[in-house]
């Protein structure tokens, strides 16, 4: 493939485009794949098609300033991006031990992008270019925009935009600010007048002018009293709304950091415009060599068919990134990117997913949201439905039945999330029948997370009730259209709200499903989650509730080790946890038992449990996605 067809990396691309010089320069801390489930490739691609010069650095080499000043200076603006993950997400595991693979990089390679990669990246972008504005966004500079609790220093940590010493931080998705930032810019104006966009923050020497502000806790305050952490993150939480939302001011040492409202949400002909975009689809030619990049393996053939999601489960920092409300693409829109993707060189037939952060949210939750924001005080879902919730699938089958037509087609898979409380709540069940006739093959994966009523409120998730009846459902249609095909629960352990006695019953919960976990998500504290501050303060911010929240390596270790209470290896764990629960009923030769009692001396507690298998728990961002697999269950 041709590397002039991308948007250019050096000097030799500039030149066969006949630039001299280009207007923005974007950083990102992943390689360089253009397609457009990468932020870099869809903020390049979009001010291309507005007629800005893009040039892209990835991965530089952050010890130094040279590779910073490949392409020249450009004439607006550095962009910077650490990644479409936090780099803190990227380098380590829950554990904090540094993961050995990075996907976003070439060949898997991990270390070639720094810890905090938004910090490092523009003070290097100013150190080479002192005149020119530095703009920090993506999912690391989002999430972190406010005074947030950090896991891996565990501590409170200033705004990134106060640390990077950028001139301005831009949150969310960021299509409509980049292109009025750089149209500001055009126009002559200086990054210190662009105080008025949408969806972005900047520093200021006095709150002194600002109407209709919310003042929070600050930085300060917020690192020393946990109770003033909590109150800021609720604000925070109850101000993320594009159309009822108000500016939110945080006091940090003699500065102070102002976020404007969230962006208006892109219309449907605007993002149909920003997927029908000239994107490769494909890596850089440059990471051929390294054998490519891995991360592109799990969206080459994949549909992203809409954002947002009113689910807002507690763990996941979705709301403070995309948003509650839904913006889905037209039909059109996904079946003439669908019509590119199977003439690919590698398509199989197989259309891999057909979703976004939930698959089976098409439309907004109801009417009001596209005028009058989401309720600030309620969610959509939980714990109940809404009444006025509008449950309706019709529009994803219609779109499914299309993609399924398309020649070269053999099947479409939907493997995004799917809410099952969501789907129980629509009285027809055709988009269930159709799932399991055509959209998945052998199993479903499914996200309960929890079964312990008082974990699954801290979680924000529907009751054990809900996710039975569910499971009855989808036993009986496979049924009834003679498929057997298995679902695949996960399950979340140390989150917070949940003691041992909760993990024993979610334990004792596998145990009566005849499941075999082979992996568990241990809960990890990323920046922007309600989950995380639940973590951080010991508090439910939403109601000031004290709460349990294990910390501990061991406490974790045996709150997982009861989900994988079969594995051998996690004998000694499960025991001791037992015996602390107070649940030593559960040691014995009973069907209801978890593990055998601890053999005569001798013996190894290896030998007394059933076989089973473990593998490394992987963890993600939700940024909005959960990992694991276990063996099937059967309907």
């Amino acid at each position: 493939m041709d590397s002039h067809k991308f948007l250019p990396v050096s000097r030799e691309d500039m030149n066969l485009r006949g630039w001299h010089y280009l207007d923005i320069l974007l950083i990102t801390g992943d390689a360089y794949v253009d397609h457009p489930s990468f932020g870099a490739a869809i903020i390049g691609r979009l001010l291309e098609s507005k007629g800005y010069k893009v040039g892209i650095i990835a991965q530089p080499n952050w010890q130094g300033t040279e590779d910073f000043k490949a392409l020249g200076k450009p004439r607006l603006a550095v962009l910077i991006t650490a990644g479409n993950l936090d780099s803190m997400v990227n380098h380590y595991t829950a554990a904090k031990k540094p993961r050995d693979k990075d996907a976003y990089s070439p060949g898997g390679r991990p270390g070639l992008r720094p810890d905090r990669a938004t910090l490092v990246y523009a003070q290097r972008a100013r150190e080479a270019f002192k005149d020119k504005p530095v703009i920090i966004g993506g999912i690391e500079a989002s999430l972190r925009r406010f005074a947030h609790y950090d896991y891996w220093s565990n501590k409170v940590r200033r705004s990134v935009l106060v640390d990077s010493k950028a001139d301005l931080l831009v949150y969310g998705m960021g299509e409509r600010q980049v292109v009025e930032i750089a149209d500001a810019l055009k126009q002559g104006r200086t990054v210190g007048e662009l105080t008025d966009i949408r969806g972005t923050a900047y520093l200021r020497e006095s709150p002194d002018g600002l109407q209709g502000c919310r003042i929070i806790p600050g930085y300060e305050e917020a690192a020393a009293d946990k109770v003033k952490y909590a109150q800021a993150f609720m604000a925070q939480y109850e101000e993320q709304d594009p159309y009822r939302g108000k500016p939110i001011v945080q006091p940090h040492g003699d500065k102070y950091l102002v976020q404007n409202p969230p962006a208006l949400p892109l219309s449907q002909k605007e993002l149909d415009a920003v997927y029908s975009l000239p994107y490769r689809r494909t890596y850089h030619p440059i990471y051929s060599d390294a054998g490519g990049v891995p991360a592109i393996e799990e969206v080459e053939f994949s549909l992203t068919s809409q954002r947002g999601c009113f689910g807002s489960c507690s763990f996941c920092a979705l709301t403070f990134h995309q948003g509650r409300i839904i913006q889905s693409r037209s039909h059109q829109s996904l079946m003439a990117e669908a019509n590119q993707i199977v003439w690919l060189p590698n398509f199989k037939g197989y259309i891999h997913d057909v979703g976004g952060p939930t698959a089976n949210f098409r439309n907004p939750a109801c009417k009001k949201q596209l005028t009058r924001g989401a309720c600030r005080d309620k969610q959509c879902l939980y714990p109940e439905p809404c009444p006025n919730i509008e449950v309706d699938h019709r529009d994803y089958v219609s779109l499914l039945r299309k993609l399924r037509q398309i020649p070269r087609v053999k099947k479409v898979f939907v493997r995004s999330g799917i809410r099952y409380d969501y789907l129980l709540a629509d009285k027809s069940e055709e988009f269930l029948r159709e799932l399991c006739q055509h959209h998945i093959s052998g199993q479903l994966k499914v996200a309960p997370e929890h079964v312990s009523p008082r974990v699954l409120a801290r979680m924000g998730k529907p009751g054990r009730k809900v996710f039975d009846r569910f499971v009855e459902r989808y036993k009986s249609i496979n049924k009834e259209i003679a498929k057997q095909q298995y679902l695949v629960p996960y399950f979340m352990s140390s989150h917070p709200g949940s003691t041992l006695r909760d993990a024993v019953e979610l334990a004792e919960y596998i145990r009566d499903m005849g499941y075999n976990p082979e992996q568990v998500q241990d809960f990890i504290p990323t920046p922007g989650s309600l989950s995380t501050c639940m973590f951080y303060t010991g508090l439910d911010p939403r109601t000031m509730e004290k709460l349990h929240v294990p910390r501990t390596p061991k406490e974790k270790a045996m709150q997982r080790a009861l989900l994988q209470y079969r594995n051998p290896k996690n004998y000694d764990l499960v025991h001791e946890a037992l015996i602390l629960a107070g649940r030593e009923d559960l040691i014995g030769y009973g069907k209801h038992c978890l593990i055998k009692p601890k053999p005569a001396q001798g013996k190894t507690s290896q030998g007394v449990t059933r076989k089973g298998r473990n593998g490394p728990a992987q963890d993600a961002a939700k940024q909005g996605r959960k990992a694991g697999r276990g063996r099937r269950v059967k309907p």
